[in-house]
């Protein structure tokens, strides 16, 4: 089975909402397998995220309230891409605004796709290191309601265990970053 693009004959296309951070349509496509249906879809420009680490191994991360799950979830700092903005970009601006760090040495950590059953969002997550703690408060939007939470790598994972709620790229970007920790200090 191929592993790479297989784009769908487009039949029929229509938006059917425009917003400030996606947009909805209707797809009336022929898949590879020949099959023919309606889909819907979530176009999104993509999202970055920014996996921080402390001099002493803590990562930090933020504890947001989210509307859709009526509650506040754990997570790394991460933000939508900006028209013309590159993911390194977006990943530094979100963790300046949303935890008050800056980071001096950044890493790729590669690329995944959040939904891909109703969404074409890609992630883009970085490790950054090298943190300095900014003198101002952090920058948030005024619709961000989150505070900064420092845990150990153990922290996270007993937290994830527990079924404490955390968003799914953070527990992504986590699992690829954890190869490169340790039980006490990032290996990189």
């Amino acid at each position: 089975m191929p592993t790479g693009p297989e784009p769908p004959q487009l039949i029929k296309q229509k938006l059917l909402y425009r917003g400030r951070k996606f947009n909805f349509e209707v797809l009336r496509l022929r898949l590879p397998n020949q099959a023919e249906g309606d889909w819907e879809c979530i176009r999104h420009p993509g999202g970055a995220l920014a996996v921080p680490i402390t001099s002493d191994g803590k990562l930090v991360l933020v504890r947001q309230y989210r509307f859709t799950v009526q509650g506040r979830l754990l997570e790394f700092p991460a933000g939508t891409v900006e028209s013309g903005e590159a993911p390194l970009a977006t990943a530094k601006r979100e963790i300046e605004e949303e935890t008050g760090y800056r980071a001096h040495q950044w890493r790729n950590l590669g690329k995944f796709f959040l939904a891909p059953g109703y969404s074409d969002e890609i992630i883009y997550a970085f490790l950054a290191q090298e943190l300095e703690k900014l003198d101002a408060p952090p920058n948030t939007d005024e619709d961000e309601d989150l505070e900064t939470v420092l845990m150990t790598v153990q922290e996270l994972e007993q937290a994830i265990m527990d079924g404490e709620p955390v968003d799914a790229k953070s527990i992504c970007s986590f699992m690829l970053v954890r190869p490169f920790l340790d039980s006490s200090e990032p290996k990189i």
